[in-house]
């Protein structure tokens, strides 16, 4: 997905060393990113100090443990819903901008159809609720939300990272196959967030992901035959084979429809764009 638009003359990044940050530092080299160590975004004074008028602020910073927030509860909210209320109140004051980064876990998961930006929400996670808590804090203040699931770079600690380092290691590995999403590269995410930070017109939530669904078992087999090797040695399964202490969405899927009408560039096939990412990162 290219860049071919102008990025905001102050463009702020917090949570710039995670995955979607380091994304859009990467395509927007001229922007000023904030890692955890650098910026505390529940601090008020740190983040006053940090702001300029006029700037737009990519909020990627988040607490994404999903099933260790379910115990680590005062982090998760700290993190996801005080951290970004403060900034989206420190943005209000300094006449700045905010486009805040959210979750598909903000919804029930058991949809059937692709949720839309103003479906209602019914989180079943302590990492949805925080996110959701997080999305009302800053909606309140006039920020923008975007919406995305399933993103991956395929460097690190990611599924897409983990489907790489697995096939070298294993013989076959076991994915579950009864979770639908759209998976989603970071490198088209950050290039649709780049976009948006020039359309302060666009609507006040939005979802953006890479178009089309696959289950997670699709993703891993999609993987293996990027790297060359057989998928048939991803092998599926269900979730109740793999419980875990947040329980995964079923249907995580996010409809494009009020992204794309706003005259936003919609984001490509991800079938396409996982091609591109593992082609990229073999270079």
């Amino acid at each position: 997905m290219n860049v071919d638009f102008p990025a905001p003359a102050q463009l702020i990044v917090t949570g710039a060393r995670g995955l979607l940050g380091r994304q859009i530092l990467r395509l927007a080299p001229e922007a000023r990113g904030f890692g955890r160590a650098e910026l505390d975004i529940t601090d008020r004074a740190a983040v006053d100090a940090a702001l300029t008028p006029g700037a737009v602020v990519i909020n990627c910073a988040a607490y994404t443990a999903v099933d260790a927030a379910e115990t680590d509860v005062d982090a998760a909210f700290a993190a996801n819903a005080t951290g970004p209320g403060v900034l989206a109140a420190a943005c209000a004051a300094a006449g700045a901008r905010l486009i805040h980064v959210s979750t598909d876990y903000v919804f029930p998961g058991t949809a059937r159809t692709p949720y839309e930006p103003d479906d209602p929400t019914g989180p079943a996670t302590v990492y949805g609720r925080s996110k959701l808590a997080g999305e009302q804090a800053v909606l309140a203040l006039g920020a923008q939300v975007v919406r995305t699931a399933w993103v991956y770079s395929g460097v690190e600690g990611d599924f897409v990272a983990t489907m790489r380092r697995l096939e070298a290691e294993r013989d076959t590995v076991t994915v579950v196959n009864d979770q639908l999403g759209s998976p989603t590269s970071a490198a088209d995410l950050a290039a649709g967030l780049l976009e948006l930070s020039t359309r302060p017109d666009a609507p006040r939530v939005l979802h953006a992901t890479n178009s089309g669904t696959a289950t997670w078992f699709d993703l891993a087999a999609a993987v293996f035959t990027e790297l060359g090797a057989d998928p048939s040695r991803v092998l599926p399964c269900a979730s109740s084979e793999f419980p875990r202490p947040a329980p995964r969405p079923a249907y995580s899927v996010l409809s494009p429809a009020v992204w794309n009408a706003a005259g936003l560039t919609p984001l490509r096939p991800w079938r396409i764009a996982l091609t591109d990412t593992l082609s990229r990162l073999s270079d």
